[in-house]
């Protein structure tokens, strides 16, 4: 049996508020959306078609390929149903192991750590009858990663086919203060509907997260390029020739030049430089031009295009009664030098939100961290067009 060619319903995690955009991106791979969740998009997929999964999808946070569904009340009946899964198909007995759980609504279970020891024990055990041997385990998602969900009496066991995280891309050696997650800048940006055909600006800019994410987009390349490990690649049976194939047919997908420009400023000059060696870990410094300088004074291109800025917004970086000017600086900037543009502001605090002054045309919601966020979306005509929301 190969389970590589075993097809099972996949979950897809991806930051909250970003499942429409999965599934826009899943369906533009060619794989079936069956639900939508506040944080995850269902699919059917085979364990090979989540390596393509891993390597394309820019929003996705995990991909989880369900291995049994069960019910159970207790911990005692957990285990019994997860030693009866057939382990030795997934996982290889001198491999690596660590597990993670959520478990709600059950009373048998006061801390998912005694939930993870239980799985834990309930598939090395099995291992250790088969083998005589037993894999290692640990807290580092680095090998085979197992994941519970228990709910009351329902419980999902999944094998997480990324391992670590897809949001750690491998670029971000220099995270500065209070950066963006690379899967909810790809997620602002193609919720804005950007397509890498127009000019993309970005002051304060920070880490350069979303100037870079830009960047992999309008290139067309592939965000898990630049990953060397994934869950995947543990499983019994992973034929690397397979992964190396992928990636040959991603990176011939790839342009090799833009016609457009994409410009990252910061007020910060260290901060810029940060920014800019981020992007050349992602091997995109030569399409991003960088610069230092007040947000008021990045360079517009008069052609038109995208303009995306994230100012604080008082939960974790600057003053929440001293940013309004800020705020109020960014409806100044877009009507006095970004006319022709569509302009967005990423921020969790919806009283500064109004001080821009600027008619929003759409609200898109997003989490950062538990934080509820909105892209506010500007359509930035000449002349006057200044209206309180």
């Amino acid at each position: 049996m190969n389970v590589f060619d075993t097809p099972s319903t996949v979950l897809v995690t991806c930051p909250r508020g970003a499942a429409s955009v999965c599934a826009e991106e899943l369906s533009a791979l060619g794989f079936p959306v069956h639900s939508e969740l506040s944080a995850a998009v269902e699919t059917t997929a085979t364990l090979r078609e989540c390596m393509r999964l891993n390597l394309y999808l820019r929003t996705a946070h995990r991909v989880q390929f369900v291995l049994k569904q069960f019910n159970a009340s207790n911990a005692d009946q957990m285990y019994a149903q997860v030693h009866a899964v057939p382990w030795e198909l997934w996982l290889a007995p001198d491999g690596y192991l660590s597990i993670g759980s959520h478990v709600v609504n059950n009373d048998s279970i006061r801390d998912t750590r005694f939930a993870n020891v239980r799985v834990k024990d309930a598939i090395v055990d099995r291992m250790r009858a088969k083998f005589d041997r037993r894999p290692d385990s640990g807290p580092d998602s680095t090998g085979t990663v197992v994941f519970l969900h228990w709910a009351g009496d329902d419980c999902t066991l999944y094998l997480d086919t990324s391992g670590e995280p897809l949001n750690r891309r491998g670029y971000r050696k220099i995270p500065c203060r209070a950066p963006m997650q690379e899967t909810l800048a790809a997620a602002t940006i193609l919720a804005s509907g950007w397509k890498g055909d127009t000019h993309f600006v970005n002051p304060m800019c920070g880490s350069g997260t979303l100037a870079i994410e830009a960047a992999l987009i309008a290139l067309n390349s592939a965000p898990g390029l630049m990953r060397e490990n994934y869950g995947f690649m543990h499983v019994p049976g992973y034929d690397p020739a397979d992964w190396d194939a992928l990636l040959d047919e991603a990176e011939a997908n790839e342009k090799g030049e833009l016609s457009i420009r994409i410009i990252a400023t910061d007020i910060d000059r260290p901060t810029a430089e940060s920014a800019y060696k981020n992007a050349k870990e992602a091997r995109v410094e030569r399409y991003i031009q960088f610069g230092a300088c007040d947000f008021t004074e990045t360079p517009i291109p008069e052609e038109g295009g995208m303009i995306i800025m994230n100012p604080p917004y008082g939960e974790r970086l600057g003053d929440k009664e001293t940013l309004g000017e800020l705020y109020a600086g960014i409806g100044d900037f877009f009507k006095q030098r970004c006319a022709g543009y569509m302009g967005y502001v990423f921020t969790g605090n919806p009283d500064l939100a109004k001080q821009v002054g600027l008619r929003t045309k759409r609200k898109i919601p997003f989490y950062t961290a538990k934080i509820e966020c909105r892209l506010l979306e500007y359509e930035l005509y000449g002349g006057t067009r200044k209206q309180k929301d």
